[in-house]
């Protein structure tokens, strides 16, 4: 992703939001990337996520507002149709639903029955804060159903883009890009009346990713 930030994101970006950070890598690199181009905010419910993305971005001499929440909540207002840039990697791996939001490191990986409980609750959550001209990345597993993740977000009006599919001993993982779209906007109504539309659409989806190679653990492809 990070050709993909040197390419487009200075002309576009104002504002970039990183939910879920883990050790701030990814709103660390956007800052230094980007510079003084836009503000940046990072959240984790994970008070110990916070503290050593504090420490990465000193390490780096650069800045981001961080803030201990669970998503964007207590952000939504502010934050409403603003950001440009949202860059999530959730807990996705299937779990008791009893795991998720516990405290401690489990909060990190637990997301609930086919580890979407996380997930579903970030789409809308994304779909109110990002800007018309806006992209949403994130990091999915194969047992989340990305398809049907991309089909949630078409009904919203969002188009999707696998960026990077990723195969390791334990999982398969992908990084979906979305952003609003003229196109998938005009399916909506569409998708709400006409099942046949909608069974085209997931069917379109779902094609996407038998079609893209998987790479290996040492390799990424970005656009």
């Amino acid at each position: 992703m990070g050709r993909c930030c040197v390419r487009c994101l200075p002309e576009l970006l104002k504002s970039a939001l990183s939910a879920h950070i883990a050790s701030g890598y990814v709103i660390t690199s956007l800052a230094l990337i980007l510079g003084k181009e836009g503000h940046f905010i990072a959240t984790d419910i994970n008070s110990h996520a916070v503290r050593v993305t504090q420490e990465t971005l000193e390490a780096h001499g650069v800045h981001a507002e961080l803030i201990n929440t669970n998503i964007a909540s207590g952000l939504e207002k502010r934050l409403a149709g603003l950001v440009d840039v949202i860059v999530v990697n959730p807990p996705y791996v299937p779990t008791p639903e009893d795991e998720v939001g516990r405290e401690g490191i489990a909060s990190a990986w637990a997301g609930g029955e086919n580890g979407r409980a996380v997930i579903d609750k970030i789409l809308p959550v994304a779909d109110n804060l990002l800007s018309e001209k806006g992209w949403l990345y994130m990091v999915t597993l194969s047992e989340n159903n990305p398809s049907e993740i991309c089909l949630q977000m078409r009904e919203k009006g969002y188009a999707s883009r696998i960026l990077v599919q990723r195969l390791t001993d334990e999982e398969s993982l992908q990084i979906i890009k979305f952003w609003r779209d003229v196109d998938s906007q005009s399916e909506v109504k569409e998708m709400a009346t006409n099942k046949t539309v909608r069974s085209r659409v997931m069917e379109t989806l779902r094609s996407q990713f038998p079609r893209m190679p998987f790479l290996g653990s040492n390799n990424s492809n970005s656009s």
